[in-house]
């Protein structure tokens, strides 16, 4: 349920994904040898920038090799019958980044990410690393509270909601992950193959359609415990708290799946569920009225259109933040008319 959620958030009402995806595009318009190109694009994209060696290019490497755990073109780790080794894998990649920029939170995010989506992955050691770099990040615990949950282990969920309600934050580094991506194909646009990442505007989109794919990790399992506060009272607190970090999340989808869980903890018709529905109309509204500037009337402005929301990404730690910057540019209300006084 929250990865649908997030998926709605991303696709439906998320600012930078005004933009179709090409592979999505092409799925959606039936048009198959588009989406192989799109693949063939991606490999050749991340040899490119794994070839520059530095942690970023290898991060951005990584996020364009991952296939999922279904595997696919992106993510062959063996060429054919010669038995030479291809291009290494998105996790090697991811690895090599994280050994090159030991403190920084936003690859090791990427990395456990990576390593989740992987069967043969050991996400302990990944999850453990990322709270090293991050240690007040709730988010990092997610992963593990998936596995409790899914080994009915009531204890060590209890352990792992106290753990997450004492963290301060609760974020997925959105903004600084797109950034690094859209700017390692910056760097690497002249030596990239054409179709995908050619103008600011298409790096944008682009870049944002794979990190909705890979930065926004389930919370089924968190909703699922928070549900179940009403047979075990003691998560209810745990729950309130962590859902109210989660509203300040530097990710809109956190932000909205922290409403859902806050408004489910309290009775049906409450003040603090009408208050919890102002607030989350607050953010649709600035989420849907800053989006509005990301597909400007006139087409040939599209890739400053990018590049004010790049800058803006880059300044800004949040992407609500990011959307109450673009409304204030133009001179746009931060709440809808009938919230107004």
């Amino acid at each position: 349920m929250a990865r649908c959620l997030a998926v709605l958030v991303l696709g439906a009402a998320h600012p930078s994904l005004a933009g179709v995806a090409p592979a999505a595009a092409a799925a959606r318009s039936g048009s198959p040898a588009q989406a192989v190109k799109y693949q063939h694009w991606r490999i050749a994209a991340a040899t490119v920038l794994a070839a520059r060696g530095d942690a970023n290019s290898l991060a951005a490497a990584a996020a364009l090799r991952f296939a999922g755990p279904a595997g696919g073109p992106t993510g062959a780790a063996k060429t054919g019958s010669t038995g030479s080794t291809a291009a290494p894998t998105a996790l090697e990649l991811a690895a090599r980044a994280a050994e090159l920029a030991p403190q920084n939170a936003s690859i090791g995010w990427l990395q456990l990410q990576l390593c989740a989506a992987t069967p043969s992955c050991d996400v302990r050691d990944a999850a453990t690393v990322m709270r090293w770099e991050d240690a007040d990040n709730g988010a990092a615990w997610l992963q593990i509270l998936a596995m409790a949950q899914k080994q009915k282990d009531a204890t060590e969920v209890q352990r792992v909601l106290s753990d997450m309600a004492q963290a301060a934050r609760f974020d997925y580094y959105w903004n600084r992950i797109v950034v690094l991506m859209a700017d390692a194909l910056h760097a690497a646009h002249g030596r990239l193959p054409s179709g995908f990442a050619d103008s600011d505007s298409a790096r944008l989109s682009t870049v944002n359609a794979i990190a909705g794919g890979e930065l926004i990790p389930s919370l089924a399992a968190l909703v699922e415990a928070c549900r179940e506060s009403s047979a075990i009272p003691e998560r209810r607190e745990l729950c309130l708290k962590l859902s109210r970090t989660m509203q300040r999340s530097d990710s809109i989808a956190a932000q909205m799946v922290g409403f859902s869980i806050e408004r489910r903890l309290h009775a049906p018709d409450s003040k603090e569920v009408r208050a919890i529905a102002d607030r989350k109309h607050v953010l649709e509204w600035r989420v849907a009225s800053a989006a509005k500037f990301d597909d400007p009337i006139l087409p040939w402005t599209k890739n400053a259109r990018a590049r004010v929301r790049l800058a803006h990404m880059r300044a800004l730690p949040r992407e609500e933040d990011v959307c109450i910057a673009i409304l204030r540019e133009h001179n746009i209300a931060l709440e809808p008319p009938e919230l107004r006084q």
